[in-house]
């Protein structure tokens, strides 16, 4: 049996219930990398190979225990080369550095602006190299989400570099089928709408949220981040100071009042929602491909170069967040989408990408005597994932929820304050201890000390009074 050590948040089969998701960022920050690393997971679950999951974990002390239990790490990444993943992809660095196993990445990306700008690249030029050189050094090739990181590595002098898109896509292999459920959106249409914090800089994305709210009352928001669910599910308003913002991160927000925003705790829960709607669109990409994946129709508004060159690699209907009014009609986004092109190169980037895991050693169940992954399709429609989280859980079940929770973590808690009054009270007592031998001996010491020091004094007297005593006797003063 193979083993792959994989990195990714969590095993797909692992149930974390919403508190636990807040406490243990099981998400990552952002539920949208639980897409790509179960994509991943199925794609490389093969009838002889077991995955495990490192949690996100990069400890280069685990290296030696590493290299003795699997046979490959494999780590899926999205918009890794970024100034704030800086510190991690760090750590990843001084890991890969000590493996001797094969290293495979899947679909890296480079985070920049609209216009592909290399300039505000450049701090992360050493990390990157570091990171790069440390991955071709252990595999064939890296690869890469699309054009952009590919110009940018191969600016740092990396040619073995391949464009292999996000694995998220081939969450089904070459099967993908997207066709519009409605000739035209209406007052009465389901429309899912997702939106990025980050966004903010390149568009009025708020704007275009809030403008559709009033067009459509069965919207929904998708919210996709750990801050949103803790939002949800504690009620918690921390770091929003103006409530009147027009993106739905507070409370009072219509889209909140109206009990129209949720967050999925897993991929299998998300995309099946997703089939209930006629149309899917914002910044998210992560969400918008969840869309795809359900068969929904979706458009991604591009605000940086992750979204961009993602959407120009995959033919998925896109406009640039910047050029767009913000009361933005959904309908027309859903009128004008096409995916035509997305289809029709579905199949030969699907082959691009298996191409790649097999020339960096790693099999897939694609291949044939293989199942194309319908084993793992099996157990997830067989595992009972928690529902998604809305702004109205039930107070019964919810609020119930929410104290056995609580009361665990009070519990937990008081057991961790016991334990630690107890390590703290045996060392006030160690330490008394120690303190008064201490004390002991610096009293003994002391009094060898005044002893000694007596001893010197007679000493020196005594060699004193010698000769003067002679000098005194010669001068007849002393007899």
């Amino acid at each position: 049996m193979k083993r792959i050590l994989m990195r990714s948040r969590k095993d797909p089969f692992r149930i974390v219930h919403a508190g636990a998701a807040i406490e243990e960022n099981v998400f990552g920050d952002n539920a949208g990398n639980l897409i790509f690393s179960q994509a991943s997971h199925k794609l490389l679950q093969t009838s002889d190979t077991e995955i495990v999951s490192n949690g996100f974990r990069a400890d280069a002390s685990e290296a030696e225990r590493i290299n003795e239990e699997y046979d490959a790490f494999v780590v899926p990444l999205a918009n890794a080369f970024r100034v704030s993943f800086v510190p991690h992809l760090n750590r990843l660095s001084s890991l890969i550095e000590k493996l001797t196993i094969p290293v495979v990445v899947l679909g890296v990306g480079a985070q920049s602006d609209l216009d592909y700008g290399l300039k505000r690249m450049e701090r992360l030029n050493e990390p990157v190299r570091r990171f790069a050189s440390a991955v071709l050094d252990r595999s064939a090739s890296i690869g890469v989400r699309g054009e952009f990181t590919e110009r940018y590595l191969k600016s740092l002098g990396f040619n073995d570099v391949e464009v292999i898109g996000c694995p998220s896509m081939f969450m089904d292999g070459d099967r993908l089928s997207v066709t519009k459920k409605v000739a035209e959106l209406d007052s009465d249409s389901a429309v899912a709408v997702n939106a990025s914090r980050s966004a903010l800089g390149a568009g009025d994305v708020g704007g275009i949220v809030s403008s559709n709210f009033e067009r459509y009352p069965n919207m929904r928001y998708f919210a996709q981040e750990t801050k949103d669910l803790a939002l949800l599910y504690w009620g918690d308003a921390s770091g929003v100071e103006d409530r009147h913002d027009p993106m739905p991160v507070h409370r009072t927000h219509p889209l909140f009042l109206q009990n129209r925003v949720n967050v999925h705790l897993d991929p299998a829960t998300w995309i099946d929602a997703l089939r209930d709607y006629d149309f899917s669109f914002g910044t998210r990409i992560h969400g918008n491909i969840a869309a795809l994946l359900a068969g929904t129709p979706a458009v991604v508004l591009c605000h940086d170069s992750r979204t961009l060159e993602l959407c120009r690699y995959f033919d998925i209907p896109h406009r640039v967040i910047r050029d767009l009014p913000s009361d933005v009609d959904a309908a027309d986004l859903h009128r004008e989408a096409d995916y035509t092109a997305m289809h029709a190169g579905h199949a030969e980037r699907f082959a691009r990408f298996t191409a790649f895991l097999e020339k960096n050693g790693l099999s897939h169940v694609h291949q044939p005597g293989e199942d194309g992954g319908a084993a793992f399709d099996e157990r997830v429609r067989a595992t009972v994932y928690p529902p998604a989280v809305d702004a109205w859980t039930s107070a019964e079940a919810g609020v119930g929820d929410r104290i056995g929770w609580l009361r665990s973590r009070h519990q937990e808690s008081e057991a961790a304050r016991t334990e630690l009054t107890k390590r703290v009270t045996s060392l006030e007592k160690d330490t008394e201890r120690r303190f008064k031998a201490m004390e002991k001996r610096l009293k003994a010491a002391e009094g060898k000390a005044a002893k000694a020091e007596k001893t010197v004094q007679q000493s020196l007297v005594a060699r004193v009074r010698r000769p003067v005593g002679r000098v005194l006797r010669k001068a007849g003063l002393r007899r």
